[in-house]
């Protein structure tokens, strides 16, 4: 090929990169929109056909076990089977700080994202607040998701979500231990029970306990490479 002709494909292959790169981030902030206001077929339909939840001790497989996380677990849970949003219920996820990779083939990727959540109850509707969750609360997490471009389009492959901590709003994560709490039993011993439980070497007990998060993304200046000694020689040149 000419200089120009290489030039071009080079070009294209980083327009295709930059437009995948778009779409699962615009994926991924519907995701945060759907789940603000319990809309579980919404948020199903955002999963591959054999997409997967991973949330606490276990994963939801499959259409219906996302589905029974999102409209059988949270939906009853948060808005006792309505669709919201409800009369003072809040339950905002932000979707932030992402960093996105997508691979080679352009089929496949990955993502980080940090979730922030503000949820609970206004006075006007303590009637209707179930007893698991606090008036007013805060959670945050890690996302480290897998992405599949199926039939053209970019879908959720497995959401990984890593809960961080939980506080109530009053006392704070300081004084605060989660109210989530993992499943010990699978779906249908547990009715909204995963499919399945996590390996014990995955399995990631809730807050305040606090592990290392493996990172999907290659270092920005070391890449693929980076290792602590690298690092060192880097900032000790000169």
């Amino acid at each position: 090929m000419s200089d120009v002709e290489s030039r071009l494909v080079a070009l294209e292959k980083k327009v295709t990169e930059l437009e995948d790169i778009n779409a699962i981030r615009r994926l991924q902030m519907a995701y945060g929109y759907y789940i603000d206001y319990n809309r579980p077929e919404e948020t199903a339909a955002l999963f591959a056909k054999d997409g997967c939840v991973v949330f606490l001790s276990g994963e939801y497989v499959g259409y219906e076990g996302v589905m029974r996380l999102y409209g059988t677990w949270f939906q009853n849970l948060f808005t006792k089977g309505q669709r919201g949003p409800i009369h003072g219920f809040l339950l905002d996820h932000f979707q932030l700080q992402d960093v996105v990779t997508v691979a080679p083939d352009g089929l496949t990727a990955k993502g980080r994202f940090r979730g922030i959540l503000a949820g609970g109850w206004h006075d006007e509707a303590l009637a209707n607040k179930p007893d698991a969750v606090p008036q007013q609360f805060w959670e945050s997490g890690i996302y480290e998701n897998d992405y599949v471009k199926e039939d053209g389009v970019w879908k959720i492959q497995r959401l990984n979500y890593l809960m961080q901590w939980q506080a109530d709003y009053e006392a704070g994560w300081a004084h605060t231990t989660a109210h989530l709490q993992p499943a010990m039993a699978c779906y249908p011993e547990n009715p909204i029970g995963p499919d399945r439980i996590l390996s014990e070497e995955n399995y990631r007990p809730t807050w305040p306990h606090r592990q290392e998060i493996a990172m999907s993304f290659a270092h920005p200046v070391l890449g693929q490479k980076f290792v602590v000694e690298e690092f060192t020689k880097l900032m000790t040149k000169g």
